[in-house]
Order: C-alpha cells, then sequence, then structure tokens
C-alpha cells in the first residue's frame, strides 16, 4: 500500500555542507541549497533525483532516499552506500553514482538536485503502531520516520535493522538517541555475522537471520503499520515473515528497487507462453504490447498503471528505480506504436525512447527491452 506523493520538478544546485563516514560502506551528504531563500520541506520516506557528472560531459540520474530530520527546513541529507565492484564479479564495475559521490565529491562541492519526491512515505494520519524494518542501507528512510515519530508522536515504534555487522552499520548512535527520547521506541539490531567487537560490546540484540521467532517476541500482536526497505533477499524473506504473522498486505508499505510482484507469494501469477515473433498483430481495438527481441506479446491490460507493470505481470523484469518518472532506469526504445504519459517525466526522453513507468499506449506498441527472461 502506498500513498501518493507529488514530486518536484526541475532541478536545483546544492553545495556539501558536510560528509560523514558512517560506517565502512555508508557515507552521508548534508546539503543546503546554493540559494539561501530556498526553504526544504519534504515528507518522511521521501527521496531526491541526483544529476551525477561523468567524464565527457555526459550525466546519469541516480535517486537516493533522504535520511535526515524532515523538521529542519535548512537541509537535506542522504546516506550513501558506496557499490564498489564485486571482487567474484570482474566484468561488474562499480556503482557510478556512489562511486563518484564517495571519491570525487567533497565539502565545498555541489549537485544538481530535483525532489523530494516519492510515495513511500510515513503515513502520520494513521493511529496505529508502527513497524520500521530495513536491511542494510535500507535503513536510510526509516531514519527520516524515525526523526518525525520521536518528536511529533507517541505512537508505539519498533524499529527493526537487520545488516551483516557492526562495521557496515550506518546511524547506529543516531538511531539509539532517538530512541531515547520518549518512552515507548523499542530498537532491535540483528547482525548476520557479528564481529568480535560486536560479541564483545553488545552492539546487537541478536545474529543470523531475523526469524519467525525473534518477529513474535518483538512483536505483540496487533494491528501495525510495517515500513519494510532493503536489499531483494532481505524484502522477499521478511516481506513473507510478515504476511505469515497475519499483518495485512494493505498494512505494509515498501520501498524496493526490483519487481514488486516477486513479494507478493500468495497470488503468483503465471507469464503467458511466449509467441512467436511473426504472430499476427491484435487489432488496436484490443491493443497489444509485444517485447522484443522475445517476441513475447500480450494484451494491454487496462487496469495496469502503466507499461512497466504490465511488463512485470507479464513476467518480465524491466530495470526501473524511481516509479515516478524522474530517474531514466527504466528508458527503453519504442520500435513502433505510440504512447502518453500519464505524468510528465522530470526530463522528457529523445523520439523513439519511452520511460516504461509513467506511459501507457494509445496503440499497439513494440518495446525494445534487451534479453530478459
Amino acid at each position: 500500500m502506498r500513498e501518493p506523493a507529488s514530486a518536484t520538478k526541475g532541478f536545483t544546485h546544492f553545495v556539501v555542507t558536510q560528509k560523514v563516514r558512517e560506517s565502512a560502506t555508508i557515507s552521508s551528504f548534508v546539503l543546503r541549497p546554493v540559494r539561501d531563500d530556498s526553504h526544504l520541506t519534504f515528507r518522511p520516506g521521501q527521496f531526491i533525483v541526483v544529476r551525477i557528472p561523468l567524464a565527457g560531459g555526459a550525466q546519469v540520474l541516480r535517486t537516493y532516499s533522504l535520511s535526515g530530520n524532515p523538521d529542519d527546513p535548512s537541509q537535506l541529507r542522504i546516506s550513501v552506500k558506496h557499490e564498489r565492484a564485486p571482487v567474484h564479479l570482474p566484468d561488474v564495475p562499480a556503482g557510478v553514482g556512489s562511486s563518484f559521490l564517495h571519491e570525487s565529491l567533497d565539502v565545498g562541492g555541489q549537485l544538481e538536485i530535483a525532489g523530494p519526491s516519492g510515495e513511500f512515505v510515513l503515513d502520520e494520519s494513521s493511529e496505529r503502531p508502527v513497524v520500521l524494518f530495513s536491511g542494510g542501507v535500507g535503513l536510510t528512510p526509516m531514519v527520516s520516520m524515525l526523526h518525525r515519530l520521536a518528536t511529533g508522536s507517541a505512537r508505539p515504534v519498533y524499529f527493526i535493522h537487520a545488516c551483516e555487522d557492526g562495521a557496515v552499520h550506518a546511524l547506529r548512535q543516531e538511531v539509539l538517541a532517538l530512541a531515547a527520547a520518549r518512552p515507548n521506541i523499542r530498537v532491535h539490531f540483528c547482525y548476520r555475522t557479528p564481529n568480535r567487537d560486536d560479541l564483545e560490546l553488545g552492539h546487537h540484540h541478536s545474529s543470523g537471520l531475523i526469524s519467525r521467532e525473534n518477529l513474535q517476541a518483538l512483536l505483540p500482536l496487533d494491528d501495525y503499520d510495517v515500513y519494510l526497505c532493503g536489499p531483494r533477499p532481505f524484502m522477499q524473506a521478511n516481506w513473507r515473515l510478515l504476511r505469515g504473522l497475519g499483518i495485512d498486505k494493505a498494512r505494509i508499505r515498501y520501498e524496493f528497487f526490483g519487481p514488486a510482484t516477486i513479494l507478493d507469494e500468495d497470488e503468483p501469477t503465471p507469464a503467458p507462453a511466449p509467441t512467436q515473433p511473426d504472430a499476427q498483430p491484435v487489432a488496436d481495438t484490443q491493443m497489444s504490447v509485444r517485447f522484443d527481441p522475445s517476441g513475447r506479446s500480450v494484451p494491454w491490460d487496462q487496469g495496469c498503471h502503466s507499461l512497466l507493470e504490465l511488463a512485470e505481470q507479464a513476467g518480465l523484469s524491466p530495470s526501473f528505480s524511481c516509479r515516478a518518472g524522474l530517474c531514466n532506469t527504466c528508458l527503453t526504445p519504442l520500435v513502433s506504436g505510440s504512447v502518453e504519459y500519464i505524468e510528465a517525466p522530470l526530463i522528457e526522453p529523445e523520439p523513439g525512447q519511452v520511460l516504461l513507468c509513467c506511459t501507457r499506449p494509445t496503440s499497439s506498441v513494440v518495446l525494445a527491452l534487451g534479453d530478459l527472461q
């Protein structure tokens, strides 16, 4: 379940006023607008889009969740994991955006930023107890939510965070300080492989993976609002755990940079059988969408929000990030046909390109998704 939240279109220059190493892998960047009269507002859980410069004058867009205090209108903060090249996968490069921020951006440097935006936001109208449940760098929007809950609410809060060990655990002391700000905020840290310092100093509360028994011990029987954010295996495993504890889907909000359909194991949707590439086209009275090079063709489903959602429903996994027309991650060649934009994208694609996340077909279309399975 997600609540809509509007995006602020257009880029603004920000300057880095602080760069703080939060862990072995994560650093925070505190950002202030270059124009002093700018007033910053965002909802806890939202993200910004950052324009990353590349060699030769090219640029890419990346999205980063805001991790700071939403009640401080003077600055924004992002906490970014440095995605280094995997040692065991020599052909996989390091993350372009995170490498630039960690290696090339220092205090005094500037970034072009759009937003804040995003639908993964704290529901402040609810009076239910809150579970903020994160894995790895997925804790960043949760910390922002915790700031608001610690100072502007009396609701019970359960902050549950899982990561590898204390060396990579970011913002630990900040979370503990916020939890101590008022009664009824409980914190639980789970380290998959705690190191010796963790064991000696008691930095964590459990080890291994979060289990059903962990959650049953932590969460009294109640009707919770759950916020879930983390890497794909974490999301899949803990979505199932939460559903197994009887928490309704409508009470689980999530931020997930992957096909959202893989979370819901209760009602799997079988992928339709591929058709031959030379199959007869469907008349426009029943518009079809064909995904090349596989030749898989499916009827347009008017119940789908966008072409991205249709592709996921068909069992494909196109790349995406923001789902709001901001980051260009889902930019896809349009081989034939026409589309309309549900919402105006941040940057208008070149002719022959479409953003899957915010378009719907106005005729039968052929899209070049690449070799997706």
